[in-house]
């Protein structure tokens, strides 16, 4: 468990704005998701204050009218912190602090603040701190006076106080820094990449919106014991590991960053490098939560994101997960492939490898051969490297006969080529 889990909880008011072109269902939604970033992030929030507006208000966000009444209840519960659920412009988080006692910040910093949390490997820290301190760089005014009050909570952690109070070109020189050691770890990724096409490893991604359950599926699938828990990013770093189809074929399965509406710019560019394990996928898992109200709208989210990082062309299975606490309301969006499945039901997880071996099928060509019982060596080889479905020992010619499906660039497709012509 994270440590920052167990320390006393930060005091928040929340702050929310309607503009014309949101819907209340969708805006009421997106004010809930802050509520549940909040409490990812250690916060408690004790109240949330919303206003419709034509157009945000370009110094104080909200209107005057609401300012009034958010210093007023900034009185009367002394909170720690207030969050908006937007960007804050530079200017508009200096206006802000000087009206408000408590500190201030946007929606972009909290999702950072939990990023910085849940990173653990070093690339992952690195990518953080690089987007963090990206965000904050043009809001360091003159001396960074705006963030002078800054001491420990949400919103703070990651880089530092002392970094985040130091002049620019310090900062600048961080991100250079930071950017340097990133390109080293991103050419070892992949070169990693690389050695897995070699070996010709098949390769399934676990995409979708967080806490869609990507992590729990991983888990079933593979064994690898990921941290699960019902809460935003839970998983940050991508994992990889080995998943046994029904056939006894191995292939790669990698539990990837979960995406969420208005994910920073800074940390997509960030993750890059973590989330191009998606385009080099041979079948992408899209897991959405069948239990969100709002999960169309997620799925929206991740096909956008998806088409950002130039992913086109490779099959895509959508698995709705989380039936067991589906509504009545619930309607799947059209999909080739879909499934409808709990993570938690070992029939359903079974359910879902079928799937995935089904759809493997449809990417292969099919296979017809005799193998002399002496080779058993390429036997092995077949099992392991291709989806076998019968294997018949015929006595009077000693060997077998099998039949199965294998992949063009399979290592054993030269071998099987020739041996269906003879």
């Amino acid at each position: 468990m994270n440590e920052t889990l167990n320390t006393e909880k930060e005091q928040v008011i929340l702050i929310g704005c309607q503009l014309p072109n949101m819907e209340e269902e969708t805006f009421l939604y997106s004010m809930e998701e802050l509520e549940s970033l909040t409490k990812t992030a250690n916060g408690e929030v004790l109240v949330t204050l919303t206003q419709k507006r034509d157009r945000i208000h370009p110094a104080t966000y909200i209107g005057k009218g609401k300012i009034e009444e958010l210093v007023q209840l900034e009185e009367e519960l002394e909170p720690d912190i207030i969050i908006f659920n937007g960007e804050l412009s530079p200017s508009q988080n200096r206006n802000l602090s000087k009206l408000l006692g408590a500190r201030v910040i946007d929606r972009t910093q909290l999702i950072l603040d939990i990023f910085a949390q849940r990173a653990k490997s070093k690339e992952g820290k690195l990518q953080v701190e690089l987007a963090q301190l990206q965000y904050l760089l043009p809001r360091l005014g003159g001396k960074g006076v705006e963030l002078s009050r800054l001491g420990g909570g949400i919103g703070t952690r990651g880089p530092g106080e002392t970094k985040l109070e130091s002049d620019r070109r310090h900062i600048n020189r961080r991100i250079v820094d930071i950017k340097q050691q990133l390109t080293s770890i991103v050419s070892h990724r992949e070169r990693y990449r690389e050695r897995r096409k070699r070996n010709q490893a098949f390769q399934l991604s676990l995409v979708g919106y967080t806490n869609a359950g990507k992590s729990t599926i991983f888990n079933r699938l593979t064994e690898a014991g990921t941290f699960e828990e019902n809460l935003l990013f839970a998983t940050l770093d991508p994992t990889t590991r080995k998943v046994s189809l029904p056939s006894g074929f191995q292939a790669l399965l990698t539990d990837t960053v979960g995406f969420i509406q208005d994910l920073p710019t800074s940390l997509v560019a960030a993750f890059r490098s973590t989330l191009e394990e998606v385009t080099e996928a041979d079948i992408i898992l899209h897991v959405v939560d069948s239990s969100s109200p709002d999960h169309v709208n997620h799925e929206k989210t991740v096909d956008k994101l998806l088409k950002e990082l130039g992913v086109e062309g490779i099959p895509v299975l959508t698995i709705y997960n989380k039936k067991d606490q589906v509504t009545e309301s619930f309607v799947p969006s059209y999909n080739e492939e879909m499934l409808h499945i709990s993570a938690l039901d070992k029939g359903d997880i079974h359910a879902l490898v079928d799937k995935i071996e089904m759809m493997m099928v449809k990417e292969m060509n099919p296979y017809h051969i005799f193998v002399p019982s002496e080779e058993g060596k390429l036997m092995s080889q077949l099992k392991q490297d291709t989806i076998v479905r019968k294997l018949e020992f015929v006595e009077e010619k000693d060997g077998y006969l099998m039949e199965g499906y294998y992949f063009d660039n399979s290592k054993l497709s030269t071998e099987i080529k020739n041996r269906k012509r003879n």
